[in-house]
């Protein structure tokens, strides 16, 4: 395997920063692109992220920071996307094949590009030509924020070659950070995407005042619901009771970090969509998998009860009060 020691993180959010951390401990230096050059001005200048998790603050000699995704790909051999998804599209405009070539690309983005109705992985082979043998994801119950407080953490790193995994997974492990490694790209990537339409769900009843009790049979449905959708996308052996799959859903659905389960407690507490995406300020990568995962189900026709739920909620503007009642007499 070649060396690859250099490492770029595409992305300025809270999960590129809390990545951009976690690789400082293993690396004397780390590429960093973002969009906006006042924050690359602002981080050089304070040492941290003036936007996302401004309590970490880094050493800025480790950092090479640049507005120019060109050059940052040019100077990694390994390329980690922390972007959302829905801008993922838009962030590589006038970038092709050969800014790819001879990479190692591991995607951090748990969403689906909304234009496409594929996950990155399949994104990034696709439109860059990286061979799906060099392509990884980073998943697991991680929150950035919880990262910017040092608090123990885990990752996998799946990729279908299982030594550009551990090489991620030496890359990021660290006295906060424990990893593991699979080979199931899509399966813990499909599985990453799922579970933020659950951690709406599990939003949309808090706010409606569901218990504890409901609570726990709609996330014990929703971890069957991936098992079906990812055994039929992708038939192989796995076991979804690990943390890459179940404990990924479980933080997502019950955190008060929880993006995805804020802006669903929004939306059961009366917010219209739009009123709840500009009071959160932030992506809630729920939003755009639901309609895409939808769009894709059509064809796999898998039966899943809550995904639709959520699509009619929010994209049908059904009464969530009507819909969760529904889905409640469904669910067992």
């Amino acid at each position: 395997m070649e060396q690859a020691n250099r490492v770029a993180v595409i992305g300025g959010g809270s999960w590129a920063t809390a990545l951009v951390k976690i690789l400082c401990n293993n690396h004397d230096q780390v590429h960093w692109w973002m969009r906006s050059q006042s924050s690359i001005d602002h981080l050089q200048r304070f040492g941290h992220n003036p936007k996302y998790l401004q309590s970490v603050s880094f050493d800025t000699k480790q950092l090479v920071l640049s507005i120019n995704l060109k050059e940052v790909l040019a100077a990694a051999d390994v390329i980690v996307i922390a972007t959302p998804a829905a801008f993922l599209q838009e962030a590589f405009e006038g970038i092709d094949a050969s800014h790819f070539e001879n990479k190692i690309v591991f995607s951090a983005v748990k969403g689906i590009i909304p234009a496409y109705n594929a996950i990155p992985a399949r994104f990034i082979h696709k439109s860059f030509g990286v061979p799906y043998e060099k392509i990884g994801i980073i998943s697991g119950p991680c929150h950035a924020e919880e990262v910017a407080m040092e608090r123990l953490s885990y990752l996998t790193l799946a990729c279908q070659y299982t030594e550009y995994a551990q090489l991620m997974a030496d890359k990021l492990s660290c006295r906060y950070i424990k990893t593991t490694t699979s080979d199931d790209l899509f399966g813990t990537e499909f599985s990453a995407v799922l579970k933020n339409v659950y951690a709406l769900a599990a939003g949309i009843c808090h706010g409606l005042g569901y218990g504890d009790n409901f609570q726990a049979v709609l996330i014990s449905n929703a971890i069957q619901e991936i098992e079906k959708f990812i055994d039929v996308i992708h038939p192989v052996h796995r076991d979804t009771k690990t943390s890459a799959y179940l404990g990924d859903l479980l933080v997502t659905a019950y955190s008060s970090f929880s993006r995805n389960r804020t802006f669903g407690f929004m939306i059961g507490k009366g917010y219209s969509v739009k009123s709840a995406q500009l009071e959160m300020n932030m992506v809630a990568e729920g939003y755009y998998a639901t309609k895409s995962l939808w769009e894709i189900n059509k064809k796999f026709q898998v039966d899943m009860p809550i995904l639709q739920a959520v699509y009619h909620i929010i994209y049908e503007k059904i009464s969530p009060a009507v819909e969760m009642k529904l889905l409640a007499d469904q669910l067992a």
